[in-house]
């Protein structure tokens, strides 16, 4: 009996020291923790870092020196990462996680560094041996910023901008994302595990081909396919405008006087494309007869 008393003693001595140990004092942070993420094309990009304020302090010049590398941020080193390999000011930059460094050399010139060693406090243990990137910047006037902040403007299918912003300066550094070989790969891992009875996925393939003429060949592989499982007035809209682009107007005619027979049968999804398919079948109509 003894012994086990003196075993539950110790379990709960155990048990005491653990959660005294795991307990964590929460109080507010004069630099908050901040996280923000963005999908460019098919690349997420998201910059983990601790924003400073200005609390009436001068920053750029002052609190932050000219041609003095700064951490952007506050805390450990801010950290940016990369899905994909990608372009930033027209650098290549590989897939990865880095340290996001700003060196302000005037009013008018900064430069981004990208570094690999994520493991920095401030700038303690950097070595400039492990820089991936050195970005030329200039820093533009912005309205005031009393907390410094990044975020994502100007999102275009593969192309935006990532913006710094604090006290009266904003910084931007062009993005550009190369999404057609990961689409291609999305594309054929997609179809690869299709339901055979899934026409739309065949069909939204191929019309993802369409602006993109070097794949048309296969783009009507994918497209007949679609049609070999089900019908309909979608696919066969996707096929006339295959045939279209390839100027064969006689083809793409019929194939648009097909999705029009096709569209009655599913009034409430064809109303959504009934203005484009018939005002096409009118135009190639036209041109074919010429």
């Amino acid at each position: 009996m003894r012994n086990i008393f003196a075993l539950i003693l110790l379990f709960a001595a155990l048990l005491l020291t653990s959660e005294q140990a795991n307990a964590q004092l929460k109080l507010p942070q004069a630099s908050p923790e901040a996280f923000v993420k963005q999908t460019i094309g098919l690349t997420d990009i998201s910059v983990s870092y601790h924003a400073p304020s200005v609390k009436g302090r001068k920053v750029f010049g002052g609190l932050v020196p000219y041609g003095k590398l700064w951490r952007a941020g506050a805390n450990e080193a801010t950290l940016i990462h990369f899905e994909d390999e990608l372009f930033l000011n027209n650098e290549r930059v590989p897939a990865g996680t880095y340290s996001f460094f700003l060196l302000p050399k005037s009013d008018s010139l900064w430069h981004i560094v990208l570094n690999k060693d994520t493991t920095l406090w401030g700038l303690e243990g950097y070595s400039e041996l492990n820089d991936v990137a050195y970005l030329e910047v200039n820093p533009k006037k912005h309205p005031f910023q009393e907390t410094m902040q990044f975020n994502f403007s100007d999102i275009g299918t593969n192309t935006g901008k990532l913006n710094l912003v604090w006290e009266n300066k904003i910084v931007t550094i062009n993005i550009e994302t190369e999404i057609e070989k990961k689409a291609l790969a999305n594309i054929q891992a997609a179809l690869a595990k299709a339901d055979p009875e899934d026409w739309y996925i065949w069909a939204q393939s191929a019309e993802y081909m369409l602006p993109r003429r070097e794949h048309h060949q296969k783009a009507l592989e994918w497209i007949n396919k679609s049609i070999a499982i089900k019908e309909n007035f979608f696919n066969s809209w996707i096929k006339a405008k295959l045939y279209a682009l390839n100027k064969e107007y006689e083809m793409a005619t019929n194939l648009t006087a097909k999705a029009i027979k096709l569209g009655s049968a599913e009034p409430d999804s064809y109303k959504t494309y009934a203005k484009e398919i018939e005002s096409a079948y009118s135009s190639w109509k036209k041109i074919k007869t010429n």
